[in-house]
């Protein structure tokens, strides 16, 4: 599986706009992105109109073909890039990738139980 993060700034004067439309996205969108493979697919709003973006997908890949292909999406895309900030192209295929640097489950797995174990027995030490 892989987990992929994005970023957009968008436009403060379409701010309030933008949350509407995304308070609910079309259900043939919400279809087109599940049939596309993503899961788990989250949107944050921070300061200035910063969105962070968030995504799990077997193939990103594939993802990222199904919705390049799908009418569906480039109505949608067309639509939602006037909201952001320098943005060259499809929202869904310019916005900016951010690399992962931290996940909890990989780090805990690499680490491996019985060393938990060993943390856990020393915490709680009196």
């Amino acid at each position: 599986m892989e987990r992929i993060g994005f970023q957009l700034t968008i436009r403060p004067e379409l701010l309030d706009e933008y949350l509407e439309r995304h308070a609910p996205v079309w259900p043939e969108m919400l279809a087109e992105i599940a049939r596309a493979g993503r899961r788990n697919y989250t949107l944050f709003l921070g300061e200035g109109g910063t969105l962070f973006g968030y995504y799990e997908t077997d193939d990103d890949a594939a993802a990222q073909a199904h919705l390049a292909a799908s009418p569906i999406a480039a109505r949608w895309e067309a639509e939602m890039s006037r909201f952001f900030v320098d943005l060259d192209g499809r929202p869904d295929q310019a916005a900016t990738p951010l690399s992962e640097v931290f996940h909890l489950e990989d780090q805990l797995a690499a680490v491996g139980e019985t060393a938990l174990i060993r943390i856990d027995d020393e915490s709680s030490a009196p």
